[in-house]
């Protein structure tokens, strides 16, 4: 009998992936333009930093096995980013490697389990990026998403006594993925620490910060408390797949330990890019300028359109919905988009039920096609 199909197996079933829920929507824009602009996933387009190429063809270390925790100098040079990003001294020891960062998110909820086993309930605000979620239907654990006010801010006092009660790990995003919302980090401290849940801060976006001075959750706190950091956005290094977590140093041991055992390791050279990109901030403010470009050209256009949206507080996404303009359903408004201006955005259904009236739209294209896409946007509000 083959073990997948038999009856103890039979209840759980995988979502569709959310993106994979965008094919007919791709069709409609390229049966009225023979292509399409794809706005719908943060994927970085533009160039990386010009020592890349260098540092990946001569650094030999490719030859061994890199350490899982991540090099020296790489630690070293993330601790020198946050001191002088932050104003935060973080000991390299208490700073781990990641290859990307989804896979840690993905998977950290079941190794928190492992250590702390009558904690079995994974929170996460209920507009967020999905794989906070995932992470705890991956690791057979209970979620709860924490309601959010217009604001941003996280509404604990709204959480049912299960989920407070058996809380093992709260995620925060900061800036937010999908809202851009700065705030909150302060009250998820107090609340993690008053309940003893661990708090984990995504700061993949932090670079991206427009309102305000960037922060992070290491500010506030250290015990009980991690954040984690990716290349990929900030340095255009996705396809690298490198970031790192640094916190409580009691934790960062462990998942690191547990790590180690299951063979997760950034390659060597790689980590090389890495160590520079944290060390040199030039083409940081060059992608900061090409992001805020394209946020104030689209923010016009779909304003134009006969949309109501405002820039960003952070991050390079711009959030909105389309019920004033008569539409049901964010799946709506991007049907329509994609049949008017040739370009894919992603529904909001996919960060959350919370949030399915909105549309989420990424400004990665480069930006002679994030204006073609905005004249084709301007010419629906006249």
């Amino acid at each position: 009998m083959n073990p997948l199909k038999s009856p103890a197996n039979s209840d759980f079933k995988l979502p569709p992936y959310p993106y994979d829920r965008l094919e007919e929507i791709k069709h409609i824009a390229e049966e009225k333009f023979g292509e399409y602009v794809d706005l719908s996933v943060g994927t970085p387009v533009d160039p990386p930093p010009s020592f890349v190429p260098h540092l990946l063809a001569t650094s030999g270390a490719e030859r061994g096995y890199p350490a899982s925790i991540g090099s020296l100098p790489f630690r070293k040079s993330a601790a020198g980013w946050m001191s002088e990003r932050f104003d935060v001294e973080v000991d390299p020891t208490h700073i781990a490697a990641t290859v990307g960062t989804k896979e840690f998110v993905a998977s950290l909820p079941g190794y928190l389990h492992l250590l702390n086993p009558h904690r079995d309930v994974v929170l996460y605000p209920e507009v967020s990026y999905p794989t906070y979620k995932m992470g705890a239907v991956l690791s057979g654990l209970k979620h709860c998403a924490v309601p959010v006010a217009k604001n941003g801010e996280l509404l604990f006092d709204q959480l049912p006594d299960w989920a407070v009660e058996g809380a093992l790990l709260l995620w925060i995003n900061y800036p937010s993925n999908p809202t851009g919302s700065t705030d909150g980090i302060e009250p998820a401290v107090k609340w993690a620490k008053e309940h003893g849940a661990l708090l984990v801060s995504d700061e993949c976006y932090v670079e991206f910060v427009w309102s305000g001075s960037a922060n992070s959750v290491l500010q506030y706190a250290s015990e009980g408390v991690l954040a984690l950091h990716s290349l990929s956005k900030r340095s255009n290094l996705a396809g690298l797949r490198v970031g790192f977590y640094a916190g409580d140093p009691d934790i960062v041991h462990f998942i690191s330990e547990v790590r180690k055992h299951a063979g997760f390791m950034v390659p060597g050279p790689v980590q090389l890019v890495a160590a520079e990109a944290l060390s040199e901030y030039s083409h940081v403010e060059v992608q900061r300028r090409r992001y805020f470009e394209r946020l104030e050209i689209l923010q016009g256009a779909f304003s134009e359109a006969g949309f109501k949206l405002h820039l960003p507080q952070g991050g390079f996404y711009l959030w909105f919905e389309g019920g004033d303009l008569g539409f049901k359903d964010g799946f709506e408004v991007a049907r329509y988009l994609a049949e008017t201006a040739g370009v894919i955005v992603s529904p909001g259904e996919f960060y959350g039920d919370a949030s399915s009236e909105y549309v989420r739209v990424a400004v990665v294209a480069p930006t002679d096609l994030v204006s073609l896409v905005a004249s084709r946007l301007s010419a629906q509000g006249h």
